[in-house]
């Protein structure tokens, strides 16, 4: 019966976790949307929508310490309890990034885009994949796939160095634009650091099946050092 619950326990928190991932997925995208149409009152909103990031993050911390400190969960389990409390971090993580998206759209005040955005929503749609895939992972425990899902970071960083260098040649063809065009610059780089937190989540997925903590590069082949 005692196993019972805390199975029920654990399995609440895992749901927890899901429905973080799931506003992180929505704000990702959502302060791209406002961005695109220059939506300040949205930004705004979005900003103001951290708090329940930020709240569900430490209600799910809090629940991962009360099921250690109650039920001395064993090896396995309190495996799977360390990776929620590092995957719930990340998450948290990749909504300030979202945050800082909408504060760029306000800081630009009035002043238009610079250009129309098409590669900046296709790094936040790649990046908000990556992230419900790496989190079905943990819930399958599903190692295969978190190793794939780092590979594709590479797509993201192609997306980002070409807006750098489309940024680039607006900057060189007017100098006045250069303010316009780090605010986007600013927007690519939150977005290239949220996909790279999804690897970080990859790795807690081989960690909770394994063990083991796995460095993940979409590079190079993974590497093992000692847990």
């Amino acid at each position: 019966m005692v196993r019972q619950t805390f199975e029920q326990a654990l399995q609440q928190i895992q749901d927890e976790l899901l429905v973080l991932g799931s506003l992180v997925e929505n704000a990702i995208i959502e302060s791209v949307n406002v961005l695109k149409n220059r939506d300040v009152e949205g930004a705004r909103r979005l900003i103001a929508g951290d708090q329940q990031i930020n709240e569900k993050r430490f209600a799910i911390e809090t629940a991962c310490l009360n099921l250690i400190a109650t039920q001395q969960p064993m090896a396995g389990d309190l495996r799977t309890i360390a990776a929620v409390l590092e995957i719930v971090t990340e998450l948290e993580r990749m909504g300030d990034y979202a945050k800082g998206i909408a504060r760029i759209n306000i800081m630009m005040g009035e002043e238009p885009l610079l250009k129309p955005l098409v590669d900046i929503p296709r790094m936040a749609e790649k990046a908000r994949d990556m992230l419900h895939r790496a989190l079905d992972a943990f819930i399958r425990r599903d190692v295969a796939l978190a190793r794939a899902i780092p590979t594709e970071d590479d797509e993201v960083d192609g997306l980002y160095n070409q807006i750098y260098r489309e940024l680039l040649t607006f900057i060189m063809a007017d100098p006045r634009s250069i303010d316009r065009a780090t605010h986007l610059l600013w927007v690519a780089h939150n977005l290239e650091r949220t996909a790279d937190r999804v690897t970080n989540i990859c790795e807690r997925v081989i960690f909770t099946v394994s063990g083991q903590m796995v460095e993940l590069d979409g590079d190079t082949q993974p590497g093992q050092y000692g847990c």
